[in-house]
């Protein structure tokens, strides 16, 4: 429960830095509608498209994460998703060039930049939703850090929950960018973005604790406890699996 909370903290938190990075964007938003309830709701559909996306990301890493428990790595993954949090912020010199594209990469950033900017020309609420779905597709240094907790998270459905709670956590504050233009001012982000590199260290260390199976309630527990965990979801899979073969076969039957 600790880590899923620490996963909106980071989206509330690191949203001040996505205000320096995605505000731009979330100014220029075409919102659709006369009224405030109107723009709300086309602002509100925007960032749940970014939401949405997030989840999809944290459902596929996830699945990544979960193939690498099953080859018997369920701890060594969380307490190696941690470290390397905590190894981005305190030498980042590290990972100064991780995020270079290449030619193709860039190409199709370029691509996916040009598909957005024609959907601001379209004024309406579903287009502000897919606005919001390829937004969520664009290279961001925080979003890679949630990445790596949706990893961490060693499941499908958990990393998907912790992708879409550090986006609902991001939504407050670039919703009210859209509504407002800009609502603080940049010396009150520069101190907040100073207290991010901070949070991502602590939520490392909490993946770190998690794999290190201590015993401490909530934030390490034993490793008997994750792994019961573990495979009563892979059980429950397999027995929705085999009810939906049964159910096939009977309908072939009859």
């Amino acid at each position: 429960m600790t880590i899923f909370i620490s996963a909106l903290i980071l989206g509330l938190m690191g949203s001040f830095h996505c205000a320096g990075m995605c505000g731009p964007i979330a100014i220029a938003l075409p919102l659709h509608g006369n009224t405030i309830p109107q723009k709300i709701f086309g602002g509100t559909l925007y960032n749940l498209g970014r939401t949405l996306t997030y989840g999809i990301m944290g459902a596929v890493f996830g699945f990544l994460g979960q193939g690498l428990q099953l080859i018997g790595f369920q701890q060594k993954v969380s307490v190696l998703m941690g470290a390397l949090m905590i190894i981005s912020v305190l030498f980042p010199k590290l990972f100064k060039n991780q995020y270079k594209m290449d030619k193709s990469w860039f190409s199709a950033v370029g691509k996916l930049k040009k598909k957005i900017g024609e959907m601001f020309s379209i004024r309406s609420f579903q287009s502000l939703f897919f606005i919001g779905m390829l937004n969520g597709l664009l290279p961001c240094g925080l979003v890679y850090m949630a990445i790596a907790g949706a990893i961490g998270m060693g499941g499908v459905a958990e990393g998907s929950l912790y992708m879409i709670l550090f986006g609902l956590g991001t939504i407050p504050m670039l919703l009210a960018i859209s509504l407002a233009g800009n609502v603080l001012s940049s010396t009150v982000r520069s101190k907040i973005n100073k207290l991010i590199p901070v949070l991502v260290v602590v939520v490392g260390i909490l993946f770190v604790l998690r794999g290190l199976s201590l015993g401490i309630p909530y934030l390490s527990p034993p490793k008997q406890k994750i792994e019961q965990k573990f495979e009563k979801s892979l059980e429950t899979e397999s027995a929705a699996l085999h009810t939906e073969t049964k159910g096939d076969c009977c309908t072939v039957t009859e």
